[in-house]
């Protein structure tokens, strides 16, 4: 495998969990691998579009200085939009590292994908503006309004490619590498048999109290679960909720005694904004399983979508750490060990066969 090293890269979706992208292009160039294509989608889009314009380093340094205090002043909060934040303040930061970059003069080719809401279908940006590229794809259902374009209605590229693999298909590379931001839960891809009969609750019970530890473990719930100590006060912000609405638990039979040290819990009642989102990180797992099969990358890294919330920006140094450790345990695997480690370094493009 040496000598294969201009990378076509997939940037997923994923929120927050988007900055491990930033770890993973920093171990990818250590390893003297060259990225020749990048395609992105929501946050993925953003990343790969400050990388590709040679941003990337004031763009990390920027996020890094953020606090979730500095989040919430950035956010535009709208009651009548569809959509809880305009995103604007950060994209007019996002435009001042940009400057009037296009996308078909940027060093590195560029895909960000959006979705036309109208249309039903992907949409690849590949020329124009790149800020006005990353602001289409970046628009999360409910969450951050949609863009209005040429008479596209257009949100989070996500929706229909959660890892644009797909556009690095025509890049000239020796080695596709896909960042996913949405490993699954265990078992989620397991359908169940059941019945639509209602049962006495003895019988769920147990069933429960077997799967509290996933339960609990999952992106959604760690969100507003914090009687568990995992969250710190104050760590949810008041502009979106991420939550579940927990069932009042005034019967004492609907209070589950859990065998994982988790204490007493009830049945979890999902709220309004938490079933929208719940449903859409199941539709795009699902959706990532057919299009990797379709388009299978040479090296697949997986960020667990339970790393961390969609919206906990303020998580930058976390969430780069993690981005580098899975990607280094990814190539190192796949037989890019890191220079000095007993394996040759890698050649350059040049000097690769094509």
């Amino acid at each position: 495998m040496i000598g294969r090293t201009r990378v076509a890269l997939a940037l997923g979706s994923g929120g927050a969990r988007g900055y491990a992208h930033i770890g993973a292009i920093q171990v990818i160039e250590e390893r003297g691998l060259e990225i020749v294509g990048v395609s992105g989608a929501s946050m993925g889009a953003l990343v790969g579009g400050v990388y590709a314009a040679g941003k990337l380093d004031a763009y990390t340094e920027w996020a890094l200085s953020l606090s979730q205090l500095d989040m919430v002043r950035l956010l535009d909060v709208s009651v009548t939009a569809p959509g809880a934040i305009h995103a604007e303040k950060v994209l007019n930061k996002v435009r001042e590292m940009l400057g009037d970059a296009v996308i078909e003069d940027l060093a590195i080719p560029f895909t960000a994908v959006a979705t036309d809401l109208a249309a039903g279908r992907s949409v690849w940006f590949q020329r124009g503006p790149v800020d006005v590229a990353i602001r289409a794809s970046i628009a999360i259902p409910g969450v951050i309004t949609p863009y209005v374009l040429n008479g596209r209605v257009l949100a989070d590229g996500g929706i229909l490619a959660p890892l644009p693999i797909a556009p690095t298909v025509g890049v000239p590379s020796d080695l596709t590498i896909g960042i996913s931001l949405g490993a699954d839960e265990p078992g989620i891809a397991s359908p169940e048999n059941v019945s639509s009969e209602p049962r006495p609750m003895e019988e769920w019970m147990g069933r429960f109290r077997r799967s509290a530890a996933q339960v609990f473990d999952t992106d959604l719930v760690r969100s507003v679960v914090n009687r568990f100590g995992s969250a710190p006060a104050g760590d949810d912000t008041t502009f979106v909720d991420e939550s579940l609405e927990e069932s009042p638990g005034e019967n004492p039979e609907e209070t589950l005694d859990t065998s994982d040290g988790l204490g007493p819990m009830s049945a979890p009642k999902f709220g309004r904004v938490a079933v929208m989102n719940r449903s859409l990180d199941i539709m795009q797992s699902a959706l990532s399983r057919f299009q990797l099969a379709a388009y299978p990358p040479d090296v697949l890294v997986e960020v667990p979508r339970t790393a961390c919330r969609s919206l906990d920006f303020h998580k930058a140094a976390d969430m780069i750490a993690l981005g580098r450790s899975l990607t280094e345990t990814a190539l190192d695997a796949a037989g890019y060990p890191a220079p000095g480690n007993g394996a040759p370094e890698p050649a350059n493009s040049e000097g690769s066969p094509a």
